[in-house]
């Protein structure tokens, strides 16, 4: 008979598929995503578990665009509850989560972040517009003399970056930054090489008269070896720029500002010439930091009351007491929302509001 009851459990629980009394399974809420949201996700995880009866979240840190790979790709104890993202889930993702029969999802935007561009404190400081980081990081800039446009694009010739800009120290063009299924690189793509591509008139009219050439062409990245992928441990690229001086690390504010000690940050100007600022708490919150953006996560309804905590995980994480002014992520380096925008998403947090795209 005991035989008997463990087959049918096994049968049951395959039979079950992705619906989500599948997850009915499994007794611990479970977390992907993005590498810049991981250590707030963490810290609200740890505090979850620490002061309710519910077992501490898994978090996992897998990237925004795999964590909603995974988040979307069904429902069930097989696949994962909450996905944390460092940008805005996409249409495609949507449609991809509608697919597979992930059809309620609800969105909460947490709070804001920078992306900073960072390198040891023995490296030599340096002062950069958006336009320098589009010159040294592009895949095609425009040739040397020419205000770019199509039939004025070269592959990038620049090897260092006062070839980029007379003003930057003569040493080699070396960048380690988050590879193409993180949120921070699509950040970095859209506000800082096509924010430099726009500096020049030629290629910003393109945007235009062919779009889809504007944005292959103001957001790729080279590939000679000058920007490295350094997957999507950003403690690692931290770690790595201890050791090299010559290098600059790209990643979000709260890794910074966990780690000011052994790094420093470089400032950011907006337009060419323009005041350059530093990436500072406050530079983020009011938007004067040109390379900022917002950091969200993203719950499955249908796994909400099977999977149990997650009601009291989004009142933990909505909370003033974690994401408020003062509150406990903010101390981990977490930009928090304005008081009205966070009532908004804690209502629905609360009350489990459908996400609608804009």
């Amino acid at each position: 008979m005991k035989k008997f009851a463990a087959a049918a459990a096994l049968l049951t629980a395959a039979t079950l598929g992705t619906t989500g009394a599948e997850a009915q399974s499994r007794d611990q809420i479970r977390i992907v995503g993005s590498s810049t949201v991981f250590p707030f996700a963490t810290a609200v995880a740890e505090e979850f578990g620490r002061t309710t009866s519910f077992k501490t979240p898994i978090v996992e840190s897998t990237g925004s665009g795999g964590g909603l790979k995974l988040f979307c790709s069904g429902v069930g104890t097989n696949h994962p509850d909450i996905t944390n993202a460092s940008r805005r889930i996409k249409k495609s993702e949507v449609e991809l989560c509608a697919k597979n029969g992930v059809a309620g999802i609800v969105e909460v935007k947490i709070g804001y972040d920078g992306i900073v561009l960072a390198a040891s404190k023995d490296a030599a400081p340096m002062q950069l517009s958006l336009r320098d980081l589009y010159l040294a990081l592009a895949a095609k800039v425009p040739a040397p003399g020419t205000d770019g446009g199509e039939g004025n694009l070269v592959d990038n010739p620049y090897k260092t970056w006062n070839q980029v800009n007379a003003a930057l120290p003569n040493k080699p063009i070396v960048v380690l930054g988050p590879p193409p299924t993180s949120g921070t690189r699509d950040a970095f793509n859209e506000l800082a090489i096509e924010g430099g591509c726009k500096t020049f008139p030629a290629m910003k009219a393109m945007k235009k008269s062919n779009k889809k050439a504007y944005k292959a062409l103001c957001r790729g990245i080279r590939e000679d070896g000058a920007y490295t992928e350094a997957g999507e441990n950003d403690n690692l690229i931290v770690q790595k720029l201890q050791t090299n001086s010559e290098a600059v690390g790209i990643f979000g504010f709260s890794f910074l500002d966990q780690n000011g000690d052994v790094i420093q940050a470089f400032p950011i100007a907006k337009k060419e010439g323009g005041d350059s600022q530093a990436p500072t708490f406050e530079a983020i919150a009011d938007g004067s930091y040109p390379i900022s953006r917002s950091l969200f996560f993203y719950v499955k309804k249908a796994h909400v009351d099977v999977v149990p905590g997650i009601r009291e995980y989004l009142a933990e994480f909505t909370s003033d007491k974690a994401a408020g002014d003062f509150g406990y992520l903010a101390d981990r380096g977490l930009i928090p929302l304005p008081a009205e925008d966070r009532a908004k998403y804690e209502q629905a947090a609360s009350a489990l509001e459908n996400l609608v795209l804009d």
